[in-house]
């Protein structure tokens, strides 16, 4: 036996080195964290691709003993399929290859064909070509538009027309376009902004009318006549208001449906569309490739800063963004006090015996309960019995209408807080384990008190711990969906919680949330090819959404961690 053999370790001593579980250790982590980026390029490719202009076809279609069928539309997946399944599905295939490939076109123009997709087997597909003029408009309903422009018309006369001049019609197109999307904006601002104001406090007036009659028997007929003629007064301003409002709407409706264009669809059907329906239109087999980069950055701000249409199959995800951040942000405010709190009575004044380690146990099952049982004790007791009894304590005047007693905002952080509850406790408890009783001692015998030692010594050194305790509750809150369902989450909301109306922020209002809004998208809606690449583009935004909170949690916790670093001498 040489000197090196000799001098190598056995597989026993090396096992014993640990050596093994560093390389287990580092393997788990790196299979872990490819995992991860796996994950998020997945949903990456697979939603923020979906905002590219794709280029649109034109073919023809004939299968074995059918008449040609002529298609236009976008290519979005194309898939091999067996012989035998085309074969059962009546098609008479007299091929000898034992697979096909078969396209999914995106056709769109479901106003005249009913459907947006259709499978097309690639060996039938003839006759393919991408022509310059054809035409793509997104509108604000019925999906995709996919044709040629034959006019572009005001009060249905025609204005250009594209056999005259078809430079001059798309220029017109355009122009015509931005015009009807100017008044668009300004009609949804007045709608939901200056009218939406008015109609609040309409709303208000009519709840202090009520209360006004509630009261009745509280007040002198004089005081009941000066209010009621204050209401008058307050609500006849606010009609005259809503008049003018409206006389400006009518004025900016009839502008808004003056324009239209007349657009062929492939078959040769012709449909004319009003502009005031369309949200763009563009011509992607002649665009560049610095038009489609731009055309893809408006998309995705659109998709960021928009809200949703068309049963949520399109637009953006704004309020589902803002619903989500704002009830994570609500969440957090109100349950590390009360983690906090509870951690500090069980570890600082709790005595330390069977009763406590009940409680501990008890806290340390209730991480483990199922979150819709949380979602069922939010619907019953906050819901129904403190916000009740709030509805019936602060707002009889609104009854039988519930103000605090439906689903809402608030109702929903506090379920949320309550589920997240024990992993701040413990996370907290551990921290204050950690602190040295050296240190406390100290300080009481400097003359501090209890409560002092608390405040200037023992929490600061714990805050790190209470921080990582918040984290994990954000990670958690943000992606739960199961609880919110019954307690506040819709699949879509007409206005935000916050707005300009006092008092600002609005906690009894109902909300959207990414992770409803991916199960209501991927699972409820109509359309499941065109709402396929939303909920992979919402899931990676949810999951960036999360990852944000947690970085800035995460920074807070180190600065922390830095500033009380002699916690681990």
């Amino acid at each position: 036996m040489s000197l090196a053999q000799q001098n190598r370790p056995s597989v026993r001593e090396w096992i014993k080195s640990g050596e093994p579980v560093i390389w287990l250790n580092a393997a788990a982590v790196t299979i872990s964290a490819l995992a991860v980026i796996a994950l998020i390029v997945l949903l990456a490719v697979r939603g923020f691709s979906h905002f590219w202009p794709n280029d649109v076809l034109q073919a023809t279609y004939q299968l074995p003993g059918q008449a040609a069928v002529p298609v236009m539309g976008e290519l979005v997946e194309s898939e091999e399929v067996p012989v035998e399944q085309i074969r059962g599905s009546g098609i008479a295939y007299d091929g000898d290859a034992a697979f096909l490939k078969r396209d999914l076109i995106k056709r769109g123009n479901r106003d005249l064909s009913g459907v947006d997709f259709g499978w097309y087997l690639d060996t039938y597909l003839t006759d393919i070509s991408k022509p310059a003029e054809v035409l793509v408009l997104e509108r604000r309903e019925w999906g995709n538009f996919y044709g040629r422009l034959v006019a572009v018309q005001e009060q249905g006369e025609s204005v250009v027309d594209v056999a005259a001049n078809a430079q001059l019609a798309q220029q017109e197109l355009a122009q015509r376009l931005q015009r009807a999307t100017d008044l668009f904006e300004q009609i949804r601002n007045i709608e939901r902004g200056e009218i939406g104001s008015i109609n609040y406090a309409m709303e208000q007036l009519r709840l202090r009318g009520r209360a006004l009659d509630l009261r009745a028997d509280e007040m002198t007929a004089a005081a009941m006549t000066d209010a009621r003629a204050a209401i008058a007064e307050e609500r006849a301003a606010l009609d005259q208001q809503y008049e003018a409002l409206m006389a400006q709407l009518s004025e900016l409706y009839q502008a808004l449906n003056r324009d239209q264009i007349a657009v062929a669809a492939v078959d040769g059907r012709e449909a004319v569309i009003p502009l005031a329906k369309v949200v763009r239109a563009y011509y992607p087999n002649s665009m560049s490739t610095f038009d489609k980069l731009g055309f893809y950055f408006a998309k995705l701000w659109e998709f960021f800063t928009d809200e949703p249409r068309e049963a949520n199959t399109e637009g953006g995800i704004f309020p589902a963004i803002f619903g989500t951040v704002i009830m994570v942000l609500i969440m957090s405010v109100l349950v590390t006090p009360l983690g906090v709190i509870a951690a500090v009575y069980l570890r600082e004044y709790a005595k330390q015996g069977p009763l406590t380690r009940i409680i501990r146990i008890a806290v340390n099952n209730l991480a483990g309960v199922p979150s819709i049982v949380y979602g069922v004790f939010g619907l019953g007791f906050f819901i129904y019995i403190v916000g009740g009894n709030i509805d019936q304590l602060f707002f009889p005047e609104a009854a039988p209408a519930p103000v605090f007693g439906t689903p809402g905002l608030m109702w929903a952080s506090l379920t949320l807080a309550l589920l997240t509850l024990p992993v701040v406790i413990v996370a907290t408890e551990e921290g204050l384990a950690r602190i040295p009783r050296s240190l406390r001692e100290g300080s009481l015998a400097l003359g501090a008190t209890k409560a002092e030692t608390l405040w200037r010594v023992v929490l600061p050194m714990a805050s790190p711990a209470m921080m990582t305790g918040l984290i994990l509750a954000v990670a958690r809150a943000a992606g739960e969906v199961a609880p919110l369902m019954l307690v506040g989450v819709v699949k879509l909301a007409p206005t935000l919680p916050v707005d300009g109306n006092f008092p600002f922020i609005h906690l009894e209002r109902k909300f959207m949330h990414l992770g409803f809004h991916i199960f209501d998208v991927g699972f409820q809606s109509p359309n499941v090819e065109a709402a396929r690449p939303l909920v992979y583009a919402t899931a990676l935004v949810l999951v960036v959404v999360v990852a944000l909170l947690n970085i800035s949690a995460v920074t807070l916790r180190n600065r922390l961690r830095e500033k009380y670093r002699g916690l681990d001498m």
